[in-house]
Protein backbone atom coordinates (compact mmCIF):
# COMPACT_ATOMS: atom_id res chain seq x y z
CA UNK A 1 0.00 0.00 0.00
CA UNK A 2 1.43 3.71 -0.75
CA UNK A 3 2.39 5.71 1.95
CA UNK A 4 -0.03 8.38 2.21
CA UNK A 5 1.53 9.80 5.76
CA UNK A 6 1.54 13.11 3.54
CA UNK A 7 -2.32 13.39 4.16
CA UNK A 8 -2.24 14.01 7.72
CA UNK A 9 -1.60 17.62 8.76
CA UNK A 10 1.20 18.56 10.72
CA UNK A 11 0.66 21.14 13.62
CA UNK A 12 2.33 24.29 12.72
CA UNK A 13 3.06 25.23 16.01
CA UNK A 14 5.23 22.19 16.12
CA UNK A 15 7.14 22.91 13.44
CA UNK A 16 7.82 26.57 14.31
CA UNK A 17 9.34 24.94 17.62
CA UNK A 18 11.33 22.57 16.23
CA UNK A 19 12.20 23.22 12.53
CA UNK A 20 15.31 26.08 10.97
CA UNK A 21 13.43 26.04 7.93
CA UNK A 22 9.87 25.31 6.73
CA UNK A 23 9.15 22.19 4.91
CA UNK A 24 8.52 22.68 0.89
CA UNK A 25 4.86 22.32 1.20
CA UNK A 26 4.91 25.49 3.35
CA UNK A 27 7.09 27.55 0.81
CA UNK A 28 5.89 29.71 -1.82
CA UNK A 29 6.18 29.21 -5.07
CA UNK A 30 9.45 30.95 -7.29
CA UNK A 31 6.69 32.75 -9.51
CA UNK A 32 4.83 33.81 -6.30
CA UNK A 33 8.04 35.11 -5.18
CA UNK A 34 9.02 37.46 -8.12
CA UNK A 35 5.36 38.84 -9.18
CA UNK A 36 4.54 41.06 -6.31
CA UNK A 37 5.49 42.37 -2.69
CA UNK A 38 4.87 39.91 0.05
CA UNK A 39 5.25 42.74 2.38
CA UNK A 40 2.16 44.71 1.03
CA UNK A 41 2.28 48.67 0.87
CA UNK A 42 1.26 50.69 3.63
CA UNK A 43 -2.56 52.12 3.16
CA UNK A 44 -2.91 55.18 1.30
CA UNK A 45 -5.35 56.32 3.78
CA UNK A 46 -6.40 55.37 7.32
CA UNK A 47 -8.61 52.21 7.49
CA UNK A 48 -12.50 53.51 7.58
CA UNK A 49 -13.30 53.99 11.08
CA UNK A 50 -17.58 53.88 11.96
CA UNK A 51 -19.10 54.87 15.42
CA UNK A 52 -21.93 51.93 15.13
CA UNK A 53 -23.49 53.27 18.39
CA UNK A 54 -24.05 56.88 17.06
CA UNK A 55 -24.86 54.99 13.60
CA UNK A 56 -27.69 52.57 15.15
CA UNK A 57 -29.08 55.00 17.10
CA UNK A 58 -29.50 57.89 15.45
CA UNK A 59 -28.39 57.12 11.40
CA UNK A 60 -25.90 60.00 11.85
CA UNK A 61 -25.50 61.48 8.45
CA UNK A 62 -21.39 61.70 9.22
CA UNK A 63 -21.23 58.31 9.96
CA UNK A 64 -23.86 56.78 7.38
CA UNK A 65 -21.47 58.83 4.60
CA UNK A 66 -18.24 57.05 5.88
CA UNK A 67 -20.26 53.37 5.89
CA UNK A 68 -21.70 54.45 2.40
CA UNK A 69 -18.12 55.26 1.58
CA UNK A 70 -16.23 52.10 3.01
CA UNK A 71 -18.35 49.66 0.88
CA UNK A 72 -17.77 51.80 -2.03
CA UNK A 73 -13.80 51.54 -1.97
CA UNK A 74 -12.43 49.16 0.36
CA UNK A 75 -15.22 46.35 1.21
CA UNK A 76 -14.23 46.63 4.99
CA UNK A 77 -13.89 48.97 8.09
CA UNK A 78 -13.41 49.09 11.47
CA UNK A 79 -16.27 49.63 14.11
CA UNK A 80 -16.10 51.68 17.55
CA UNK A 81 -18.70 51.99 20.53
CA UNK A 82 -19.97 48.72 19.30
CA UNK A 83 -21.26 47.86 22.81
CA UNK A 84 -18.79 45.32 23.15
CA UNK A 85 -17.48 45.68 26.11
CA UNK A 86 -13.31 45.63 26.47
CA UNK A 87 -12.89 43.12 29.03
CA UNK A 88 -14.63 40.64 26.91
CA UNK A 89 -12.37 41.05 24.02
CA UNK A 90 -9.92 40.58 25.91
CA UNK A 91 -10.89 37.77 27.24
CA UNK A 92 -11.71 36.03 24.12
CA UNK A 93 -8.27 36.56 22.89
CA UNK A 94 -6.24 35.31 26.21
CA UNK A 95 -8.46 32.09 26.20
CA UNK A 96 -7.62 31.79 22.51
CA UNK A 97 -3.98 32.29 23.56
CA UNK A 98 -4.12 29.63 26.60
CA UNK A 99 -5.69 27.15 24.34
CA UNK A 100 -3.22 27.16 21.43
CA UNK A 101 -0.81 26.84 24.31
CA UNK A 102 -1.78 23.63 25.66
CA UNK A 103 -0.04 20.68 25.46
CA UNK A 104 -0.81 18.96 21.96
CA UNK A 105 -2.26 15.79 22.99
CA UNK A 106 -5.14 18.24 24.72
CA UNK A 107 -5.52 20.13 21.79
CA UNK A 108 -6.00 17.05 19.91
CA UNK A 109 -9.28 16.25 22.13
CA UNK A 110 -10.96 19.10 19.90
CA UNK A 111 -9.37 17.49 16.60
CA UNK A 112 -10.89 18.19 13.08
CA UNK A 113 -9.80 14.61 12.17
CA UNK A 114 -12.49 11.83 12.92
CA UNK A 115 -10.81 8.78 14.09
CA UNK A 116 -7.38 10.70 13.33
CA UNK A 117 -7.83 10.62 9.34
CA UNK A 118 -11.04 11.83 8.14
CA UNK A 119 -11.65 15.34 7.58
CA UNK A 120 -14.51 17.67 8.62
CA UNK A 121 -14.08 21.43 9.28
CA UNK A 122 -15.01 21.64 12.44
CA UNK A 123 -12.28 21.40 15.05
CA UNK A 124 -8.71 21.70 15.85
CA UNK A 125 -6.30 21.56 13.44
CA UNK A 126 -5.36 23.07 9.51
CA UNK A 127 -7.11 22.77 5.61
CA UNK A 128 -7.39 19.38 4.59
CA UNK A 129 -4.67 17.93 2.36
CA UNK A 130 -6.03 17.05 -0.98
CA UNK A 131 -2.34 16.46 -2.82
CA UNK A 132 1.32 15.90 -2.14
CA UNK A 133 2.29 19.88 -3.61
CA UNK A 134 -0.35 21.56 -2.13
CA UNK A 135 0.71 24.82 -0.41
CA UNK A 136 -0.20 24.48 2.90
CA UNK A 137 -0.50 27.94 5.19
CA UNK A 138 1.49 28.64 8.11
CA UNK A 139 -0.84 28.48 10.61
CA UNK A 140 -3.31 26.92 13.19
CA UNK A 141 -6.45 26.93 13.45
CA UNK A 142 -9.72 26.05 15.78
CA UNK A 143 -13.36 26.62 13.64
CA UNK A 144 -16.32 26.03 15.95
CA UNK A 145 -20.34 26.37 15.20
CA UNK A 146 -21.48 28.64 17.56
CA UNK A 147 -24.80 29.51 15.90
CA UNK A 148 -27.64 28.03 16.00
CA UNK A 149 -27.06 27.30 19.42
CA UNK A 150 -29.03 23.96 18.74
CA UNK A 151 -26.36 22.77 16.10
CA UNK A 152 -23.37 23.55 17.86
CA UNK A 153 -21.16 20.35 18.52
CA UNK A 154 -19.41 20.83 21.96
CA UNK A 155 -17.55 18.05 21.67
CA UNK A 156 -15.21 20.10 19.42
CA UNK A 157 -15.53 23.19 21.95
CA UNK A 158 -12.46 23.15 24.48
CA UNK A 159 -12.83 22.64 28.03
CA UNK A 160 -9.26 24.18 29.09
CA UNK A 161 -9.29 27.03 29.76
CA UNK A 162 -12.22 26.78 31.54
CA UNK A 163 -13.44 30.05 30.65
CA UNK A 164 -13.30 29.63 26.99
CA UNK A 165 -16.85 28.30 26.31
CA UNK A 166 -18.62 30.86 28.63
CA UNK A 167 -16.45 33.53 26.66
CA UNK A 168 -17.13 32.30 23.54
CA UNK A 169 -21.11 32.56 24.20
CA UNK A 170 -21.25 35.99 25.24
CA UNK A 171 -18.79 36.86 22.47
CA UNK A 172 -21.38 35.27 19.78
CA UNK A 173 -24.19 36.72 21.22
CA UNK A 174 -22.75 40.16 20.77
CA UNK A 175 -21.53 39.60 17.80
CA UNK A 176 -25.22 38.69 16.54
CA UNK A 177 -26.43 41.93 17.85
CA UNK A 178 -24.06 43.89 16.11
CA UNK A 179 -24.37 42.23 13.00
CA UNK A 180 -28.25 43.39 12.90
CA UNK A 181 -26.63 46.68 13.42
CA UNK A 182 -24.95 46.43 10.66
CA UNK A 183 -26.92 45.07 8.19
CA UNK A 184 -29.51 48.03 9.12
CA UNK A 185 -27.51 50.79 8.87
CA UNK A 186 -26.62 49.14 5.10
CA UNK A 187 -30.28 49.04 4.34
CA UNK A 188 -30.83 52.54 5.37
CA UNK A 189 -28.62 53.95 3.08
CA UNK A 190 -29.43 51.85 0.37
CA UNK A 191 -32.77 53.41 0.90
CA UNK A 192 -34.29 49.80 1.50
CA UNK A 193 -36.70 48.88 4.25
CA UNK A 194 -34.44 48.64 7.36
CA UNK A 195 -35.20 45.19 8.19
CA UNK A 196 -34.85 43.74 4.86
CA UNK A 197 -31.50 42.77 5.02
CA UNK A 198 -31.71 41.26 8.36
CA UNK A 199 -34.87 39.15 7.61
CA UNK A 200 -33.03 37.53 4.73
CA UNK A 201 -31.53 35.54 7.83
CA UNK A 202 -33.51 32.61 8.95
CA UNK A 203 -33.21 30.94 12.75
CA UNK A 204 -30.64 28.13 10.95
CA UNK A 205 -28.52 30.29 9.41
CA UNK A 206 -24.78 29.06 10.61
CA UNK A 207 -22.20 31.26 12.48
CA UNK A 208 -18.51 30.37 12.55
CA UNK A 209 -16.07 31.13 14.79
CA UNK A 210 -12.45 31.04 13.19
CA UNK A 211 -9.84 31.17 15.81
CA UNK A 212 -6.11 31.20 13.69
CA UNK A 213 -3.00 31.15 15.25
CA UNK A 214 0.54 32.20 13.39
CA UNK A 215 3.25 30.98 15.34
CA UNK A 216 6.74 32.28 14.66
CA UNK A 217 8.04 31.46 11.42
CA UNK A 218 11.91 31.08 10.94
CA UNK A 219 11.54 32.16 7.10
CA UNK A 220 8.64 34.61 6.98
CA UNK A 221 9.71 35.82 3.63
CA UNK A 222 9.02 32.19 2.43
CA UNK A 223 5.10 31.48 3.66
CA UNK A 224 2.17 32.73 4.28
CA UNK A 225 -0.33 32.82 7.14
CA UNK A 226 -3.76 32.06 5.13
CA UNK A 227 -3.26 31.84 1.43
CA UNK A 228 -4.89 34.28 -0.56
CA UNK A 229 -8.84 34.61 -0.50
CA UNK A 230 -12.25 36.31 -0.82
CA UNK A 231 -14.57 35.60 2.49
CA UNK A 232 -17.62 34.14 1.47
CA UNK A 233 -19.94 34.45 4.21
CA UNK A 234 -22.30 37.55 4.24
CA UNK A 235 -20.26 39.33 7.48
CA UNK A 236 -16.77 38.57 8.78
CA UNK A 237 -16.20 40.42 12.56
CA UNK A 238 -12.55 40.45 12.71
CA UNK A 239 -11.26 40.51 16.34
CA UNK A 240 -7.41 41.30 15.83
CA UNK A 241 -4.45 40.67 17.77
CA UNK A 242 -3.24 44.07 19.04
CA UNK A 243 0.07 43.77 18.95
CA UNK A 244 0.89 42.02 16.13
CA UNK A 245 -0.37 42.58 12.65
CA UNK A 246 -0.95 40.79 9.35
CA UNK A 247 -3.66 40.98 7.70
CA UNK A 248 -3.40 42.63 4.04
CA UNK A 249 -6.61 43.63 1.72
CA UNK A 250 -6.02 43.45 -2.21
CA UNK A 251 -7.17 46.44 -3.84
CA UNK A 252 -7.09 47.44 -7.31
CA UNK A 253 -4.07 45.11 -7.92
CA UNK A 254 -1.83 45.91 -5.04
CA UNK A 255 -2.15 44.59 -1.50
CA UNK A 256 -2.11 46.55 1.46
CA UNK A 257 -1.01 46.08 4.91
CA UNK A 258 -3.86 46.50 7.26
CA UNK A 259 -2.44 48.02 11.07
CA UNK A 260 -3.28 46.15 14.15
CA UNK A 261 -6.29 47.21 16.05
CA UNK A 262 -5.14 48.43 19.50
CA UNK A 263 -8.07 50.42 20.56
CA UNK A 264 -10.69 47.40 21.35
CA UNK A 265 -12.35 48.53 17.63
CA UNK A 266 -13.56 45.43 15.41
CA UNK A 267 -13.22 44.73 11.99
CA UNK A 268 -15.78 44.11 9.62
CA UNK A 269 -15.60 42.57 6.18
CA UNK A 270 -18.22 42.23 3.60
CA UNK A 271 -18.20 38.45 2.15
CA UNK A 272 -18.79 37.35 -1.07
CA UNK A 273 -22.47 36.77 -0.04
CA UNK A 274 -23.44 40.35 0.38
CA UNK A 275 -21.26 41.67 -2.33
CA UNK A 276 -23.31 44.55 -3.93
CA UNK A 277 -22.27 47.13 -6.74
CA UNK A 278 -23.21 50.40 -5.99
CA UNK A 279 -23.68 53.34 -8.37
CA UNK A 280 -25.26 56.81 -8.03
CA UNK A 281 -27.81 56.42 -9.21
CA UNK A 282 -29.11 53.94 -8.48
CA UNK A 283 -28.43 51.03 -6.00
CA UNK A 284 -27.87 48.22 -7.66
CA UNK A 285 -27.41 44.62 -5.82
CA UNK A 286 -25.18 42.18 -7.94
CA UNK A 287 -26.76 39.38 -8.81
CA UNK A 288 -29.58 39.90 -6.12
CA UNK A 289 -26.90 38.05 -3.60
CA UNK A 290 -28.60 39.40 -0.52
CA UNK A 291 -31.78 37.27 -1.37
CA UNK A 292 -29.70 34.23 0.00
CA UNK A 293 -28.11 35.37 2.57
CA UNK A 294 -27.00 32.18 5.14
CA UNK A 295 -23.68 32.97 6.83
CA UNK A 296 -21.81 34.61 9.01
CA UNK A 297 -18.72 34.47 10.43
CA UNK A 298 -16.63 35.30 13.78
CA UNK A 299 -12.48 35.24 13.22
CA UNK A 300 -10.49 35.61 16.18
CA UNK A 301 -6.85 36.13 14.85
CA UNK A 302 -3.49 36.33 17.11
CA UNK A 303 -0.37 36.31 16.25
CA UNK A 304 1.28 36.55 12.41
CA UNK A 305 4.09 35.50 10.17
CA UNK A 306 3.81 38.45 8.21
Amino acid sequence: MADESWRLPNSVQQLAANMQEPPSQYLLREQELLGGNLAGAEMPEPVPKIDLGLLSASNDPEEAAKLLSALKTWGFFQISNHGMEASMMDSVMTASREFFHLPLEEKKKCSNLIDGKHFQVEGYGNDQVRTQDQRLDWSDRLHLRVEPEGGRNLAHWPTHPKSFRDNLHEYALKCKRIKSDILRAMAKILKLDEDCLVNQFNSNAPTFARFNHFPPCPRPDLVLGIKPHADFPALTVLLMDKDVAGLQYLRDGTWYNVPAACDHTLLINIGLTMEVTISEPPVIFSHMKFLFLDDFRLTISRGSCR
